[in-house]
């Protein structure tokens, strides 16, 4: 490989250098590209249909793209939703159009796809049903929810996962083994990089092709543990380390130190206004209710330290207290409703302590339903049968002409005769047993 060919690659990141170009060294996503798995069958075969390739960031969405356009015989275009525009992928289907008249088929990646609001993702719709393109679309969000209905009917959705710590450790390991096969091609610029030994002597390790690097388990185990999944962040994490540390002897050895170093502060993956959001609230709910406060905690802190609105997540354990608590302790919404206001006089970080208390106690207090089932039954009734006159007896008459048509006569306090609407009067909602 000549020097030039060092030059061209030195400002590409270590992540992309290390991008596989074939299935068999793609990790991961075994449930859909394991042997003998629809999608590795599909991309064997050259069969590719339009796909949407769901997952959360560094999980391997646009490296199998790559892997496809690297295997296809389609023409292959890649684009980006976050820097090409409407005008950019009209173009791109102009010369789709002129391949499908010569008998080529083209597939058309767009990265991000979420990123095209659906008016605009509408622009592919009939070029997909015509088969002008093959649409594969790369989204870290929800397709439900952010890709057209249409377009989604006319694509097969593939669910990739984030790596599990295994998957990362087995990936950094593999890396290393690359690096120390040819290091100038990996880190063609690092003799730019002046490295003090300790004793007020240089190294140059472009020109020392001798040099070789080690990573030891425990600092494999801590990239792994803390990149949330994410292979991308991995390799730059191990990136740095290498650029940083202070070879001995021609090795540069990565210690847990120098990995969390590089790894500097954990970043909690979380978006706001994406899944991320709902699924925690979701789990902090659904444990508290399952009377786990281990699991309430966690959840609990998943969220607001990455940021999440204290009141939001208030206005979801006020709720719990009545839905899920109600009348087995009718204290909880009262705490609840006093943590609330705690809430929006301390704000965060003060205020977390005053919501983990409040979700102990939510988890340890009796769980009942029946209010909410309750309402629901009342709620039913009234959006799905017809609503009868309010009886003329419990109607407020506050003039002598409603007084004469009768409005509250015959009511009497405490009466125990049924004051439900005629049609419904024999209908039970509540139940004291809770």
């Amino acid at each position: 490989m000549t020097q030039s060919l060092f030059q061209n690659s030195a400002g590409v990141p270590l992540a992309e250098k290390l991008r596989p170009a074939d299935l068999n060294d793609f990790i991961g996503q075994e449930h859909i590209l394991g042997e003998g798995k629809i999608l590795r069958r599909l991309i064997e075969y050259d069969r590719i249909i339009p796909m949407i390739f769901w997952g959360p960031p560094g999980c391997g969405k646009t490296t199998l793209a790559k892997i496809i356009a690297n295997k296809t015989s389609s023409e292959f275009v890649s684009f980006s939703a976050v820097t090409g525009g409407v005008g950019d992928a009209r173009k791109i289907i102009e010369e789709a159009r002129s391949n499908q008249g010569i008998g080529k088929k083209t597939i058309f990646f767009v990265d991000e796809i979420h990123r095209f609001n659906k008016s605009q993702q509408d622009l592919f719709l009939p070029y997909v049903e015509n088969g002008i393109i093959t649409l594969i679309g790369a989204t870290t969000e929800n397709p439900s929810f952010q890709v057209n209905a249409p377009l989604l009917s006319r694509a097969r959705v593939f669910h990739f996962r984030e790596h599990t710590e295994d998957g990362i450790c087995k990936a950094l390991k593999h890396a290393i083994q690359k690096i120390n096969s040819n290091f100038s091609f990996y880190f063609p610029k690092l003799s730019s990089f002046v490295i003090s030994s300790g004793n007020s002597q240089s190294r140059d390790l472009q020109n020392n092709p001798k040099i070789s690097i080690s990573i030891k388990a425990d600092a494999t185990k801590a990239i792994a543990s803390l990149c949330e999944g994410d292979i991308r962040d991995a390799y730059n994490s191990l990136e740095l380390a290498i650029i940083s540390a202070q070879p001995q002897n021609n090795k540069i050895i990565i210690d847990k130190k120098l990995a969390e170093e590089s790894i500097q502060q954990k970043f909690i993956r979380y978006d706001k206004a994406a899944d991320g959001h709902f699924d925690a609230i979701s789990a902090l709910h659904k444990s508290i209710r399952a009377s786990q406060p281990d699991a309430a905690l966690h959840y609990l802190a998943r969220m607001l330290e990455a940021g999440e609105e204290p009141l939001y997540v208030m206005r979801r354990l006020t709720r719990c207290a009545s839905e899920d608590i109600g009348m087995a302790d009718p204290f909880a919404i009262v705490l609840a409703t006093s943590v609330l206001e705690s809430v929006r006089q301390m704000g965060m970080p003060e205020c977390n302590d005053a919501i983990a208390e409040l979700v102990i106690y939510l988890c340890h207090a009796p769980k009942s339903r029946a209010v909410d089932e309750a309402y629901a039954k009342a709620k039913d009734d009234v959006i799905n049968k017809r609503l009868d006159p309010i009886p003329l007896k419990i109607r407020n008459a506050p003039t002598k002409l409603m007084k004469d048509f009768g409005f509250g006569k015959g009511y009497k306090m405490y009466d125990s005769e049924a004051l439900l609407p005629d049609n419904l009067k024999n209908q039970k909602y509540w139940t004291d047993s809770v």
